[in-house]
């Protein structure tokens, strides 16, 4: 005597092992370079910031000294105030930097952050 099943098997919904598993992989790795590249662009908004109120000087030795006093009360320590390219157009001061960070990933510089207001390459560093 054979038995058949009579009903009709739903189809399965949901996420496999293996699926479970490459979308965990994935969120950590997002996390991972999500959370190493936030604290570099707050730095970045932060000299940015720091730039604007160094324009206010007239001279540039006074922009630089102005730049390194709010890098140290803000903490920027990626970008000095000889690191800043002042000039002079006409009676406005114009301030330019290049600003490169690379994230270690599993021991090597993989994800390089260049945030710069000139476009150049970004060194790797191996």
């Amino acid at each position: 005597m054979s038995m058949h099943r009579t009903a009709s098997r739903s189809r399965q919904r949901g996420l496999s092992f293996f699926g479970l598993i490459f979308v965990g992989l994935f969120a950590v790795a997002a996390f991972a370079i999500g959370g190493q590249s936030v604290p570099i662009f707050l730095e970045y908004t932060s000299a940015k910031k720091a730039i604007e109120k160094a324009k206010i000087e007239s001279t540039v030795p006074g922009v630089r000294a102005a730049f390194d006093r709010a890098a140290a009360i803000d903490d920027i320590t990626s970008i000095k105030g000889s690191d800043l390219e002042v000039t002079k157009s006409g009676d406005k001061v114009v301030v330019s930097f290049k600003y490169a960070r690379e994230i270690a990933l599993a021991g090597l510089p993989i994800w390089c952050i260049a945030l710069k207001r000139r476009p150049t390459r970004c060194s790797r560093l191996y």
